[in-house]
């Protein structure tokens, strides 16, 4: 080892110099712990200081696919598994919608938003939920009266995920606001106003996909196959 590399690298397990037999020879399997040690010196001397790797930037630029694992789930009912032909096309289909969004979020991220438009902060949880879902979801009242069909009150039947709200939303809040509709889909049904809005948190998933992203989605999926079963 080089003078000083001592203080950069400090062995885990000094060791003292010992006495070889003089046919001591490294490239032959060690007999004794001292010939090891030597041996693992010597290998470790010949290794370069710095190591590039040789990365084909062509190579990554090709499509990448995003390996989910999705143990736990339930296998469908007779009659309610997809078609292969069916899964491609949705597979198509939300592809498309995520390379759109990309194309033009920056467009959609500088348009106003209306005046009634009031996001909550990353850590609401509360609040998403209402935003998202509505206070008529949220707190399961009953359905809108003919006097509330005359117009509508996004405070009660919750915002859509309009392109010029998602948009606003970094990583950050992207998945914070997917682990909070996913932990309510946990425990209550499935509405119109959650599917919208789960769909559209996914298509703003960047890749590479977080950790907390793979194990949302892995929620998701299982908690998807148990409604699955219950139809």
């Amino acid at each position: 080892m080089e003078p000083g590399m001592e203080e950069l690298m400090p062995r885990l397990l000094p060791v003292d110099d010992c006495d070889l037999a003089e046919d001591f020879d490294p490239t032959v399997p060690p007999r004794t712990p001292q010939e090891y040690l030597r041996r693992v010196q010597i290998e470790a001397a010949r290794c370069p200081d710095v190591v590039v790797a040789q990365i084909d930037p062509k190579k990554l630029r090709k499509k990448q696919t995003v390996n989910i694992s999705i143990s736990g789930c339930q296998p469908a009912p007779e009659g309610y598994s997809p078609t292969l032909k069916w899964q491609q096309q949705q597979v198509a289909n939300f592809s498309a919608v995520r390379q759109s969004l990309n194309k033009h979020r920056n467009h959609w991220q500088s348009q106003h938003l209306d005046s009634n438009v009031t996001m909550p902060k990353s850590e609401d949880e509360e609040g998403w939920k209402k935003f998202c879902l509505g206070e008529r979801v949220y707190l399961e009242t009953d359905a809108l009266s003919d006097n509330e069909n005359l117009g509508i009150d996004y405070i009660k039947v919750g915002f859509p995920p309009l392109l010029s709200i998602v948009s606003r939303m970094n990583q950050a809040t992207v998945t914070s606001v997917l682990e909070y509709l996913i932990s309510w889909f946990g425990e209550k049904k499935f509405t119109p106003e959650l599917g919208r809005w789960l769909y559209a948190l996914l298509a703003c998933l960047e890749k590479p996909l977080l950790p907390e992203a793979h194990s949302l989605i892995r929620q998701l999926a299982r908690r998807c196959s148990e409604v699955r079963i219950l139809e």
